[in-house]
């Protein structure tokens, strides 16, 4: 396993940690992850595991687009992209500036959901991205129908800005400044 990058522990769930994702030894992971029902706004419901290691190898050979696994007590449970939405993503499509980071986070399916793990999944993300001095917002572009993020996005202080085309769907360009993500969390352990 890789070395912790960034670790964050939950008041209520324990220990949170991000790790460097490795394209290939991971992609059987990913590639359950990525085709599960649950993740169909992920859109990569039809792809093998050979697309999936490449579309990750594409991403750690993109000077702009990182991707990390994510770690609950020690156990991959989640996925996180984190790129620079002047040149991905984004690109074009709204007004960026300087320390905006845009962000992807997939949590595993599991058979027995845990209250409260997908918010303090994203709680760890925010956290991670914020905890670089550079990052000023947070920009992200779910997709209009998935109100299940929608809702967890305003959990942890996003404010929906509008909504935009892009190629593969139409988006909900959300923006979270460090002082909304603060405010939104306060009285939580970040």
């Amino acid at each position: 396993m890789s070395d912790v990058l960034f670790h964050r522990e939950d008041p209520e769930l324990g220990g949170f940690s991000v790790v460097t994702l490795d394209p290939r030894a991971d992609a059987p992971l990913l590639h359950s992850w990525v085709t599960h029902p649950k993740a169909v706004y992920w859109m990569m419901q039809d792809a093998d595991e050979a697309r999936v290691a490449h579309e990750y190898e594409r991403i750690a050979e993109h000077p702009h687009h990182d991707a990390f696994l994510g770690l609950h007590q020690g156990r991959p449970a989640f996925l996180v992209e984190r790129y620079d939405p002047a040149h991905v993503e984004l690109a074009g499509l709204y007004d960026n500036e300087p320390g905006d980071v845009g962000m992807h986070f997939l949590t595993a399916p599991s058979d027995t959901p845990v209250h409260g793990f997908t918010r303090a999944v994203i709680t760890t993300v925010m956290a991670m991205l914020f905890a670089d001095p550079a990052t000023r917002r947070v920009v992200v572009e779910p997709d209009v129908r998935n109100t299940a993020v929608h809702a967890l996005n305003a959990a942890v202080g996003f404010e929906v800005v509008e909504t935009i085309a892009k190629p593969e769907k139409e988006a909900l360009l959300s923006i979270c400044t460090r002082r909304q993500f603060e405010e939104a969390v306060r009285g939580a352990a970040l």
